[in-house]
């Protein structure tokens, strides 16, 4: 499946993707993706745990209702948690353990479409770069003589 997302079909157009997303091995593999990152309930209060324990129940009704086009997701749990450093509260967002799921599915699927067509410079929410890679390009290129930023968007 990895093969075809990549170099897609018929001229590398693809024609149709979310049966890629509803099928159940790529549910499945997804659920095991938010299960190894773990993560709190979200509004349903179904832990990863329990979303497990009926695995394959509930893969086939993802599977089944993203097939009858009836899936929706649910409302998003919101915690607050102190900013470090400030009075700030942070709002943090917690989707339900279904929701990441489909997320994962998602993901999953659009990634090899698109990931190697990104800048190699590219940091920002990609697989296996993060804020560090952008540092030590940094570094490299302020070792190699470059004196100007043209633009960084780091925070924190």
């Amino acid at each position: 499946m990895l093969t075809a997302l990549v170099t897609g079909v018929k001229g590398r157009k693809w024609f149709r993707l979310i049966d890629k997303v509803y099928d159940e091995r790529n549910l499945t593999a997804a659920f095991r993706q938010v299960e190894e990152s773990g993560g709190a309930a979200g509004v349903d209060h179904v832990s990863i745990r329990e979303f497990a324990q009926r695995c394959p129940e509930n893969i086939r009704q993802l599977s089944d209702a993203f097939r009858a086009r009836a899936y929706t997701p649910s409302a998003i749990r919101r915690k607050y948690t102190p900013e470090p450093g400030t009075n700030e509260q942070l709002s943090l967002g917690i989707p339900t353990v279904r929701d990441r799921t489909v997320q994962a599915s998602l993901l999953n699927v659009i990634e090899p479409i698109f990931e190697h067509g990104f800048a190699e410079h590219s940091y920002g929410f990609r697989p296996e770069r993060g804020y560090r890679d952008a540092l030590g390009r940094v570094d490299q290129l302020i070792a190699a003589g470059c004196v100007h930023v043209v633009d960084a968007d780091l925070k924190a």
